[in-house]
C-alpha cells in the first residue's frame, strides 16, 4: 500500500473517530477537569469566583451530613455487594443447568435490571407502604402485629433501599456469571466426579476459581455502583427520614443543585473519586492471591 493511500485510510479512520472524541472531551473530559478546580473555589453558579484554596476539603472534615453519608453508603456497599453477587451466583448454577422453564426464569431474573430505575423504586413505594403496602399486609396476616414503617422509619429506611437495589441488581450480575460458568470446560467436572468429588466440593474447587475472574470483575462494579447509587434515593425517601438514607452522591445533588455550593459540591465528588480508587487499587493488588487467569 502506498503512503498516499495509507494517509487516506488514517484519515477516515481519524474521522469516524472525531465525533466520539468530541463527545468525550466536550461531556466527560472538560467537566471532570472544570470540576477539579471549582473544587477549590466558593461558587454559587452566578456569581463571581472566589478561590478559597482548600477549605473545602478541610471543611469535609467537620461536616456531619457529609461523615453521615458517608457512613451510609459504606453500609450500604458492605451489604449490599456481597449479598448481591452471593445470590446472583448461586442464581447463575442454578440456571445454568438444564431445567425446566429456565429461559422463563432467566428472563424473570433479568426483567428488573432493565426496568427503568424510576418505575422500580415507585412500585417498592407502594410495597413498602406501612398502612396498605402488601408487605404489611402479608406480616399482619401472619401474626406480627406492629410491622416495620420501612421508608417511614429511621431504623428500617436504609434496610428498605438496600433490598430494592440488591433485587434491581441481581440479574445483571447473573448473567455474568452466566457467560463464564458456560466458559469452564465440563471435562474439569467429568475428572471430579470420577474422583469422587461432590457438588459441593465441585463448586468450591472448580466452579469458584473458573469463576474469580468474574467475580474480580462483579466486585469492582458492584462496589463502584452501589457508592454512586442516586435514583433509588432520590425517588424513594429523598435522603429521609432525617439523614437515614443520605448517600454521598445524593449528598453532592442535594449540595450543588439545592444549596448551590458547586465548589464544596465539587470537593465532595472528588473525595468520593478518591474513595473508590483506592479500594479498586487494593483490589487490583490482591487479585494476585485469588484471581485464576488459567
Amino acid at each position: 500500500m502506498s503512503s498516499k493511500s495509507l494517509r487516506r485510510n488514517r484519515l477516515t479512520g481519524y474521522t469516524f473517530l472525531l465525533p466520539n472524541i468530541l463527545g468525550f472531551l466536550i461531556f466527560i473530559c472538560f467537566p471532570v477537569c472544570a470540576s477539579f478546580l471549582i473544587s477549590f473555589t466558593e461558587w454559587n453558579g452566578f456569581g463571581e469566583i472566589q478561590f478559597t484554596g482548600l477549605s473545602n476539603y478541610t471543611r469535609l472534615w467537620s461536616d456531619d451530613t457529609f461523615r453521615i453519608s458517608l457512613i451510609n453508603s459504606l453500609v450500604m456497599t458492605a451489604v449490599s455487594v456481597p449479598v448481591t453477587l452471593m445470590l446472583a451466583i448461586l442464581a447463575a448454577v442454578a440456571l445454568n443447568r438444564g431445567i425446566k422453564g429456565v429461559k422463563l426464569f432467566r428472563t424473570a431474573i433479568f426483567l428488573p435490571h432493565i426496568t427503568a430505575t424510576i418505575a422500580v423504586a415507585v412500585v417498592w413505594q407502594l410495597l413498602y407502604n406501612p398502612t396498605m403496602g402488601p408487605i404489611n399486609g402479608l406480616l399482619r396476616s401472619l401474626g406480627i402485629a406492629n410491622p416495620p414503617a420501612w421508608l417511614a422509619s429511621t431504623q428500617w429506611a436504609l434496610i428498605s433501599v438496600i433490598i430494592v437495589s440488591i433485587w434491581h441488581s441481581i440479574g445483571y450480575y447473573m448473567v455474568l456469571y452466566l457467560a463464564g460458568l458456560q466458559g469452564i470446560p465440563k471435562d474439569l467436572y467429568e475428572a471430579a466426579e470420577i474422583d469422587g468429588a461432590g457438588k459441593v466440593s465441585q463448586f468450591r474447587n472448580i466452579t469458584l476459581p473458573m469463576l474469580s475472574p468474574v467475580i474480580f470483575f462483579t466486585v469492582i462494579m458492584g462496589i463502584i455502583n452501589s457508592f454512586k447509587v442516586f435514583d433509588l434515593v432520590y425517588v424513594l425517601t429523598k435522603g429521609g427520614p432525617g439523614r437515614s438514607t443520605h448517600m454521598l452522591v445524593y449528598d453532592i445533588y442535594d449540595t450543588a443543585f439545592k444549596r448551590y455550593e458547586y465548589g464544596y459540591a465539587s470537593a465532595m465528588a472528588y473525595v468520593l473519586f478518591a474513595i473508590i480508587l483506592v479500594i479498586t487499587l487494593i483490589q487490583f493488588r490482591g487479585q494476585k492471591r485469588w484471581v485464576n487467569y488459567s
